[in-house]
């Protein structure tokens, strides 16, 4: 059996475990989260290297990205460093090329109009795959990357002015210890209601869902939401709040989507090449072969 482990500074509480067959293959995915103690998850990844087949980095992400630059994070180094057998990826080769898909699936499968329609999108510069399909498919789009990611009320509403931000400030942003830039451990379960407008004024709220659910308000009637990695009480919580649809680019298993990181790495075992030689079109040719569609849940069904 295949082991894929996702080692997570994020909370405890979202740890979850699931075996599952895939391409004739049988699995063992979990998560463990370290409740915000980098120096515990690093620890883990130390223990368990050479002993599973693929790690998946969950509650941080190794990269940023911005008009076709990337930028290191420097805390994910020590990570990094940690895995000196086993493949370790953060999710973001398959952000961008799985939540393209989300787009084109949401216009092709789900025949929904998105040219026009306003769009929240909490953060870019962290799965910049997803906003460059949206914006290829006309949104009229926020991207929060400021407000959600460094705390400044500015709205950013195109992905050249992104980029003109991003060559300014990422080269200092990356050097910020990661715990400013993205809520762990304990924090990730407080909420504040921030920027209430832009979510009232979005009919579509994308992106990572500990950015949406940190902030967002009680009402969200109507909207729909594009995200990653969701549990039952998540869900609970958005079908009170209102929620129409809830999209996943990741798929059920067994109760909840788990993160692109730890879909990172199953594809990664199947894929079967060293890290260093996988493209982006090894993903999309897996992803057709197992036929890796969204979830989709109508919450006021």
């Amino acid at each position: 059996m295949k082991h894929v482990v996702s080692i997570s500074i994020g909370s405890s509480k979202r740890d979850h475990k699931a075996e599952l067959e895939i391409m004739g293959e049988q699995f063992l995915v979990e998560r463990i989260g370290t409740d915000g103690d980098m120096d515990r998850a690093v620890e883990l990844i130390r223990q368990l290297d050479g002993k599973v087949d693929a790690f998946g980095l969950g509650g941080m992400y190794m990269y940023i990205y911005a008009d076709n630059r990337r930028y290191t994070i420097r805390d994910s180094k020590r990570f990094a460093s940690a895995a000196r057998k086993t493949p370790l990826v953060d999710g973001s080769g398959l952000k961008n090329t799985l939540e393209r898909k989300v787009v084109t699936f949401l216009q092709e499968r789900m025949n929904l109009e998105l040219k026009g329609r306003r769009l929240l999108l909490v953060a870019a510069v962290d799965r910049f795959g997803m906003a460059e399909a949206i914006a290829l498919a006309g949104c009229d789009m926020v991207i929060g990357d400021l407000m959600f990611g460094l705390g400044l009320p500015i709205p950013i509403h195109s992905l050249r002015t992104l980029a003109v931000v991003a060559r300014i400030a990422a080269p200092i942003v990356v050097q910020l210890p990661f715990k400013v830039l993205y809520p762990t451990g304990s924090k990730q379960e407080q909420s504040k209601v921030k920027y209430s407008k832009y979510y009232e004024w979005a009919e579509i709220i994308a992106g990572d869902y500990l950015f949406i659910s940190r902030h967002m308000p009680e009402n969200l009637r109507g909207k729909i939401i594009v995200t990653n990695t969701v549990t039952q009480n998540d869900i609970d919580v958005l079908r009170r709040r209102g929620v129409e649809m809830l999209i996943t680019s990741t798929p059920n298993l067994c109760g909840r989507s788990f993160g692109t990181n730890v879909m990172e790495a199953v594809l990664v075992t199947l894929i079967g090449k060293p890290l260093e030689d996988i493209k982006p079109q090894d993903y999309l040719e897996m992803l057709d072969a197992i036929n890796f569609t969204p979830r989709v849940e109508y919450l006021q069904a």
